[in-house]
């Protein structure tokens, strides 16, 4: 390999890990949003309003740029993503966050980066080293851990951790197709195409789901506002081109930053507290990160 060769490799990866970080800071807020929405507005307008209103978004976005359609190929594969992160995961996590905090959410999220790489081995064909499966293992160990003591510790918390795991299971799912498919599509236009997709599917459950709209406290309509144009459409603009830039099982460890920042926020919008436990597996999960992206 040569020199040259070498810093377009740095450069590349640098490039990717800025995105993604641009791309976690966005869906940092995405769960104190989505709390702040569900406490006026359904769990089920929250999930599928805001696919509706992206999908407008995306609508636009795509006739603005004259984009070509996806192949029957690529259609099947947007289907998964659409499955995943347009109806999958705004809902389990919408529901989970009418029975738990955000701050407590965050660290079971905290899985997301773990579960991406894996799919993204298997979906990709990547093959990181074990150094890389021994920091994001340790990770993965640290947020099972606060799994298990945190809901012994309060029981109520349980079925709110299962959806908050069928949520991360569902997303890397489709993060990991995601980011293959931006390879060929473009970040923007994978979630673009993923959003009109679902449209069928999330414009009559929305509209089912409108009961007590007009009595909306406004910070409820703000949050459903931050989840509809920063979380489920520009966000994904900069996190899909950068897994497809640096590969998704790497970039996606980046991720694991986004329960430290989820904690920050929920502590200072939310006013919730942040025990000691959560705050030292965010620090492992912090330093898992770090490690992650130190292995080639």
């Amino acid at each position: 390999m040569t020199a040259q060769d070498n810093v377009t490799r740095s450069g590349r990866i640098t490039a990717a890990t800025l995105l993604g970080l641009l791309g976690i800071t966005a869906f940092s807020l995405s769960l104190p949003s989505t709390r702040f929405a569900v406490d006026g507005l359904s769990p089920w307008f929250v999930a599928f309003g805001r696919a509706v209103g992206a999908g407008v978004l995306a609508a636009a976005y795509l006739a603005a740029v004259r984009a070509p359609r996806p192949t029957p190929a690529q259609w099947r594969r947007l289907a998964i993503v659409a499955f995943g992160v347009v109806i999958g995961f705004p809902l389990c996590t919408s529901i989970a966050l009418t029975q738990a905090t955000a701050a407590h959410g965050a660290i079971v999220i905290a899985l997301l980066p773990a579960v991406t790489a894996v799919f993204g081995v298997l979906r990709g064909g990547e093959r990181p080293s074990p150094r890389f499966w021994l920091s994001a293992g340790a990770g993965l160990a640290a947020v099972l851990v606060f799994i298990a003591v945190s809901g012994g510790a309060q029981g109520g918390f349980r079925s709110a951790d299962l959806w908050f795991l069928a949520a991360v299971l569902v997303c890397g799912l489709a993060y990991a197709e995601g980011g293959v498919l931006a390879r060929e599509l473009g970040g923007a236009r994978t979630i673009c195409w993923a959003l009109i997709l679902s449209l069928p599917v999330t414009v009559p459950l929305s509209l089912v789901a409108t009961d007590g709209l007009a009595t909306a406290p406004a910070h409820a309509w703000w949050g459903f506002a931050y989840v509809t144009v920063i979380s489920m459409f520009l966000g994904f603009f900069a996190w899909y081109a950068a897994l497809a830039r640096g590969g998704v099982a790497r970039v996606a460890q980046v991720q694991a930053l986004q329960p430290v920042l989820t904690l920050v926020w929920s502590a200072v919008l939310l006013d919730e507290h942040v025990d000691p436990l959560s705050v030292g597996v965010g620090l492992v999960v912090l330093a898992c990160v770090v490690a992650t992206q130190r292995t080639r």
